[in-house]
């Protein structure tokens, strides 16, 4: 008799948010699922962890899921789950739904629901990151009204596939995004974006006058064809092959003779 398939899913936009049972749904008939998220919004952490303070968990209520409310970021939730909670390493990792796209190297490297993959593949386990786009939208409301429907079925079918057959060769991690308002959409292998945000930021003055800053942006328009941002805004399911292993594919000989130089002059 096979063994039940175990998958965790956590996210970084809080244990409350919709997105997180809308995934939690999708794949629920699929094996056992395990809900470990932070218990507050925790968007732009990336893969950062908790190491100087102790992180405290509680079970939680997300419809009648078996779930838990950690006190610390989803990269730690993720090592909670695997190592506290579970004492085994799921069969999947699920990391969203996240209200709000995660394309372009910028957000995959800032992105708390990345992050959680990121760690979960670090770990060995198959790790899928799934957002939403949101356009226009407070992506920092938990009860944000969002159309699950596409991301979940979508979700359903990329889970499905990977506990049956495993990820693609070389791949850590699936980066998935879902466009908005739609029924259905085709999907598209890409690449990541270099970059999407235009950057900027807002000097104000406190009432002792005093500056502080925020951070803002705007999208930028102009990207590759075969990109995860250009994807999306055509309206494509974007399904982005990451790998944990950031190391540069260059001639590694060159590089030797590239740092003599260096060190010469």
């Amino acid at each position: 008799m096979a063994k039940e398939k175990i998958m965790v899913i956590t996210n970084d936009d809080g244990i409350n948010s919709a997105g997180i049972a809308a995934a939690a749904e999708a794949v629920r008939n699929l094996g056992r699922v395990v809900i470990v998220a932070p218990s507050a919004q925790k968007s732009g952490v990336g893969r950062s962890l908790s190491l100087f303070e102790p992180i405290r968990v509680s079970t939680a209520k997300v419809n009648d899921y078996e779930a838990y409310a950690i006190g610390g970021t989803p990269t730690d939730a993720v090592l909670i789950a695997e190592y506290a909670i579970l004492k085994r390493k799921p069969d999947l990792l699920i990391s969203g739904i996240n209200i709000g796209e995660n394309v372009s190297t910028e957000s995959v490297m800032t992105s708390g629901t990345v992050g959680a993959a990121l760690e979960g593949a670090s770990q060995r386990v198959p790790s899928i990151a799934v957002s939403v786009q949101a356009h226009n939208i407070d992506i920092f409301e938990p009860r944000t009204e969002i159309d699950f429907n596409l991301a979940k079925g979508v979700l359903r079918t990329v889970s499905e596939h990977v506990l049956t057959h495993g990820m693609p060769k070389e791949v850590d991690i699936l980066n998935i995004n879902i466009p908005m308002g739609k029924d259905n959409a085709n999907y598209k292998a890409t690449k990541l974006a270099r970059n999407v945000f235009n950057i900027r930021i807002i000097e104000r003055f406190d009432p002792r006058g005093c500056a502080y800053f925020w951070i803002d942006s705007d999208f930028l328009d102009n990207h590759e064809r075969d990109t995860d941002v250009y994807a999306l805004k055509q309206g494509f399911v974007s399904v982005t092959p990451l790998s944990i292993d950031n190391t540069a594919n260059v001639d590694r000989n060159e590089l030797v003779k590239w740092l003599k130089l260096s060190v010469s002059s």
